[in-house]
């Protein structure tokens, strides 16, 4: 627990052997990258490095089929739900270099609709884990498909990747989108048009 002036206390919970034994491993390859661990500025950077790993990758420990379970309603409505500009930040999983972005994502009810926090919960709970983008998007897709069994789910996603504009080839302004789609959306042009038209103002 760390405690700030003004009394204001901040409570961080870890696994403490876990965050050991990331920081050992990180206070080596600060030391290979010829850093001197011992100076001041890094003295504490292998504890902090372990616990935002974790924090960055919390999504494994997290179930998105029971989140989407959790706020589960019999309702009768059978037109398009959208949940658009879902804020997205993830790993590469090549380079463990972030990608960021938003992802829209919509479903047609069958009998059932899900409380609306919980689609973006579930788009965090893929998010926050070693991810490639193109796989992201079908998980999310799959996983509202597999527990609402919704008339269709569309999921579009568009991010910027650190490791084209860090590194390689550098290339400051691009924007990688993918999408997938279930049912009405995949198999009706219209219903398909309508939802990318809703989302299209904010696609690149």
């Amino acid at each position: 627990m760390e405690k700030f002036n003004g009394g204001y206390k901040r409570e961080d919970n870890y696994n403490g052997e876990t965050t050991r034994k990331l920081a050992e491993h990180y206070q080596a390859i600060l030391q290979l990258l010829g850093e001197d661990v011992e100076r001041e500025g890094l003295l504490k950077t292998p504890e902090r490095v372990a616990k935002a790993m974790q924090f960055f990758t919390h999504g494994y420990h997290l179930e998105p089929q029971e989140i989407l379970k959790s706020a589960l309603f019999k309702q009768d409505y059978k037109e398009m739900v959208i949940v658009k500009d879902i804020e997205i930040y993830s790993l590469c999983e090549h380079h463990l270099v972030p990608f960021f972005g938003k992802a829209h994502v919509a479903y047609i009810p069958d009998g059932y609709i899900v409380g609306l926090s919980k689609i973006p919960r579930v788009v965090d709970a893929f998010a926050r884990r070693l991810q490639v983008q193109e796989q992201l998007t079908t998980q999310i897709k799959n996983c509202i498909q597999e527990t609402l069994n919704p008339l269709g789910v569309a999921v579009v996603i568009e991010t910027q990747h650190l490791c084209m504009s860090m590194r390689g080839v550098q290339k400051q302004n691009s924007i990688t989108t993918t999408s997938d789609f279930t049912g009405a959306f995949l198999h009706q042009y219209n219903t398909r048009q309508e939802f990318l038209r809703i989302i299209g103002a904010n696609l690149h």
